[in-house]
């Protein structure tokens, strides 16, 4: 039996569970139950070598994995990442002197686990890819009517969309083919971006026969293709749904006491769950929460400042100014740092902001971000700009909560035992080398 074989056999036994809720003192607690897709092994494994293979971005010098790796825990361990034009990975990860890069990634890195579940409707801080009735495609799309068909589900969408980034994976401007098609916006079709991409997979003789009993060999491979099997490959790979929480609801095993007087805080007096509801802690809804801001920020190509609007830059909608996607909590403890900037670099300082966003706004210690490399302009020209700190704080839409020490304490026991061991560590793992024969980041 392989090593696929026997893991697919641990997450299918484990799936066949009968899946109950319990009740609490606390309040309503979430459902078990929770919907992924099937597994299709050919295109899993597949996708491992794609994901950790650099050969998807401009320069073949970054990866899937660079700012998803499984030593970070499915980020990179900084609160604003250095994609192309760095060397190294996570935090001792140092911009190339030949090739520096412009600025840092703007916003942090997300923890990837459970993303295949049918409770993720949206993707990225902001929700600029999202489930939408509305529209004949089924979903909205930075790129609109303009956005490629043939992918099988949002997360395949998702993951199209870094490969684009200049300060991700295309690499700078008019430096490589790829960023040359960005930037003249030739993203689709024949000469496309993603479709320069996928000759270059199509071009390997390993990918093309493993490709050829999962779309036939009389196709040619579209990127669509390739986003499939990363999807496939990073449902797979972290499925959370093994930790202490899940044995609780699942089977009725006991929580820990201090987890336990967490939880009751959690669902119930401290109010976390208003928010982060549901089986992976998250509404999928968008809040403002008084989030400091570092980094270059969001901005158009034509503006100059370096803060983020989050959700307004996708709706257009004041109300929607600061606002981001409320997080799953699935494995928080290991997934620092935290915040659409990754403005605070440990569990217990995010905690503290929630329950006085404005007043922790206010006392931001930039000693809080993990920024060992300095790159671009100063990091935190927001947060020394009072006028701008203001505008964050007026958007500000969360009540201030009293907890004393022991409560903190009880809060953070219970986000610990959100933890799914197995599910860091990663089903399959890193390959030891991929088709393209480019070094991995190890």
């Amino acid at each position: 039996m392989s090593g696929f074989q026997k893991v697919a056999g641990v997450l299918a036994g484990i799936a066949a569970y009968v899946l109950t809720t319990t009740s609490s003192s606390a309040g309503p607690l979430p459902s078990a139950d929770v919907n992924f897709p099937e597994f299709d092994a050919p295109r899993i494994e597949l996708g491992q070598l794609l994901f950790f293979d650099p050969i998807l971005s401009g320069n073949k010098t970054v990866s899937c994995a660079t700012c998803h790796h499984p030593k970070f825990n499915t980020a990179d361990g900084l609160s604003l990442g250095i994609g192309d034009g760095g060397i190294g990975l996570g935090t001792d990860r140092k911009v190339d002197a030949a090739n520096p890069p412009e600025k840092r990634i703007p916003r942090n890195a997300p923890a990837l686990f459970n993303l295949g579940a049918s409770e993720f409707v949206s993707f990225f801080h902001d929700g600029r890819l999202e489930v939408d009735k509305t529209r004949a495609s089924g979903i909205r799309t930075p790129l609109g009517g303009e956005m490629e068909s043939g992918f099988a589900s949002l997360l395949s969408a998702q993951t199209m969309f870094p490969v684009l980034s200049t300060a991700e994976m295309a690499g700078h401007f008019s430096e490589n083919d790829v960023s040359k098609a960005v930037r003249q916006g030739v993203l689709t079709g024949d000469g496309g971006a993603w479709d320069i991409l996928a000759k270059r997979v199509e071009a390997i003789p390993e990918y093309r026969a493993q490709f050829d009993p999962i779309i036939g060999s009389d196709k040619p491979i579209y990127f669509t293709d390739i986003s499939d099997a990363i999807a496939a490959f990073v449902d797979f790979e972290w499925r959370a749904t093994n930790s202490p929480f899940d044995l609780h609801l699942r089977l009725g095993q006991q929580l820990e006491a201090q987890a336990e007087a967490g939880k009751q805080l959690f669902y119930g007096d401290a109010g976390c769950a208003t928010c982060h509801s549901g089986l992976f802690q998250t509404d999928h809804q968008f809040h403002a929460i008084a989030m400091p801001q570092i980094g270059p920020g969001k901005a158009a190509g034509f503006e100059r400042h370096q803060r983020d609007e989050g959700r307004m830059r996708v709706t257009g909608n004041l109300s929607d100014a600061y606002a981001f996607r409320t997080p799953s909590l699935r494995n928080v403890a290991h997934t620092s740092p935290y915040g659409h900037s990754g403005a605070y670099g440990t569990l217990e300082e995010v905690v503290r902001h929630h329950l006085d966003p404005v007043g922790s706004l206010n006392a931001y210690l930039e000693a809080s971000a993990v920024l060992p490399v300095k790159v671009g302009k100063n990091d935190f020209a927001v947060m020394r700009n009072p006028e701008e700190v203001a505008k964050i704080a007026a958007a500000n839409a969360l009540a201030p909560v009293d907890l004393d020490e022991q409560e903190i304490g009880e809060i953070i026991a219970f986000l610990n035992a959100l933890t799914d061991p197995q599910s860091l560590k990663g089903a399959l793992g890193v390959p030891a080398l991929v088709p393209s024969g480019l070094p991995l980041d190890q």
